[in-house]
């Protein structure tokens, strides 16, 4: 009797803390930091072989391995019984669809199995708006049985958590067509290809530029989808398409109908590209938006548009706080530092965090321009004011962690910073020696994340300078790690693994 009372003590409490990671940050406030308990951090990925097969008799804790592309840089998310990840077409899951394309693979979360895709075909621009074999760079989001997904074509898609298992639903009905490249004949495949309920070419109907790659995640506020639109520079990075163009808008989540767009004006300033993800949080009871700008500024909206003058439905900023240093900006005879130089400004590609209303966030550049100068900023959310700033940093693509009044910041160049999060103190600094581009997650008393050498980085959470446990993973991790329902996810570029006992 005692012990089935212990056992069911043990299933309650497990019960009461897991929880889905249904969008990239977990919720509105983006901060990566679970309440999960029952996270397992011993582990082992086990041997591969050579076509890249994992002998899971050689593994330790390892529930499942599901094999994705040859490159994965959106991060994992996890709702309704089902896991969502973003890769390239290099391992392809259905032969009928070979050759470059971006993929969103959705997994049943117990075993793993693919239970469908969306196969997306390249705009065929290159480098300049859809780069060859990068894939997708946006995390999905799950509400109920809907899924929403940014695509490499950027474009706002609306799937159905079934695929087309349970019949072609929704107004969208030309899926036999859109998996299509152009001059070839793939056909639709029932049992693997997913299922579109709407459809918003951000291209199309917004004549957005999106450079390099599109990378949003959406979140999901109310009956509206927030989207950034990766719009920006062309490949001289001095001359900007289309300027006019908004960095982010609302979408209607039922239809894909266009409720507003970004007021800022951010696109006629752009440095690089609108990458930088939407944030949600009710600060003095009040709804708001905060978006990292590809100007270098970040933004504080109330969650409501305001008509303008041309009938336009736009968000407003309440503040904005410029997130470089002015000698980031302009050197002492008060001349322009030159865009991607070491001592340049730069944008903001990490995603703002929410914590006790005060937003937390650190400026970088695309990682193909190198180090340079970084700075992170600790904005008060209700009017603009900077509470500190830190600059003995470098560029960051990567968004902060904040837990128990604990900052933790990575930056591209492999250092980890731990800072006071009220007063910007610094505990400790850590040399991964190695790029990292990922982002810092905080569960069960460790902070955890991967870098470019394929090393997976177990720290203790706390003030004093941890012990620091390190896990081969065997190929270069990019993503970052997520928990849920007592299950740690871990992507390298080519595998994702389910890691609990």
């Amino acid at each position: 009797m005692k012990t089935q009372l212990l056992f069911s003590f043990f299933l309650i409490t497990f019960t009461l803390n897991a929880e889905d990671w249904p969008i990239w940050g977990k919720d509105g406030s983006r901060n990566m930091v679970s309440i999960e308990t029952g996270v397992s951090f011993e582990f082992d990925p086990g041997e591969m072989s050579d076509d890249e097969v994992v002998d899971m008799q050689t593994t330790k804790n390892i529930k499942w391995v599901a094999k994705l592309g040859s490159q994965a840089y959106g991060n994992v998310t996890i709702g309704n019984g089902r896991v969502f990840v973003g890769t390239n077409n290099e391992s392809p899951r259905d032969l009928g669809k070979k050759g470059d394309r971006g993929v969103v693979m959705c997994l049943d979360e117990k075993t793993g199995e693919l239970k469908w895709q969306l196969v997306i075909p390249k705009l065929g621009a290159g480098k300049v708006s859809d780069w060859e074999y990068i894939g997708i760079c946006s995390s999905a989001a799950v509400e109920g049985d809907k899924v929403y997904v940014v695509t490499n074509r950027c474009e706002v898609v609306c799937l159905d958590i079934n695929g087309l298992a349970d019949g072609n639903d929704g107004p969208f009905k030309n899926e036999d067509e859109y998996i299509k490249p152009k001059g070839l004949s793939d056909e639709l495949n029932t049992k693997l290809d997913a299922d579109i309920l709407w459809m918003y070419d951000m291209r199309d109907e917004l004549g957005v530029f999106p450079h390099n790659v599109t990378s949003s995640s959406p979140v999901i506020v109310g009956e509206n989808v927030y989207v950034a639109t990766s719009n920006g520079v062309d490949w001289s990075h001095t001359n900007i398409p289309s300027p006019l163009s908004p960095s982010w808008i609302s979408l209607n989540k039922n239809t894909g109908e266009l409720v507003g767009e970004d007021g800022s004006g951010a696109s006629q300033f752009a440095l690089h590209a609108a990458w930088s993800s939407l944030t949600f949080g009710r600060v003095n009871n009040q709804e708001m938006l905060f978006w990292g700008g590809t100007d270098g500024i970040c933004y504080g909206y109330k969650n409501k548009t305001i008509k303008d003058e041309d009938g336009y439905e736009l968000y407003e900023p309440l503040w904005k706080v410029d997130c470089n240093e002015p000698s980031y900006r302009k050197d002492k005879e008060r001349k322009k530092i030159p865009y991607a130089t070491p001592p340049g400004p730069s944008e903001l590609i990490g995603t703002p965090v929410l914590y006790k209303d005060k937003i937390y966030c650190a400026i970088g550049q695309d990682p193909e321009h190198g180090d340079g100068v970084g700075r992170l900023s600790c904005i008060d959310a209700k009017n603009g004011n900077v509470i500190w700033k830190y600059t003995d940093v470098g560029r960051t693509i990567s968004t902060v962690s904040v837990a128990d009044d604990l900052v933790y910041l990575a930056e591209y160049a492999g250092l980890i910073h731990c800072l006071d999060a009220n007063s910007g103190k610094v505990y400790w600094t850590h040399d991964s020696f190695s790029r990292i581009w990922g982002s810092t997650l905080v569960a069960n008393g460790k902070v955890i994340l991967g870098n470019e050498d394929g090393d997976i980085l177990i720290m203790d959470h706390g003030k004093t300078k941890p012990k620091v446990k390190t896990v081969d993973m065997g190929a270069p991790v990019y993503s970052s790690p997520v928990v849920a329902n007592g299950v740690l996810y871990i992507g390298t570029q080519t595998h994702l693994y389910a890691i609990g006992k």
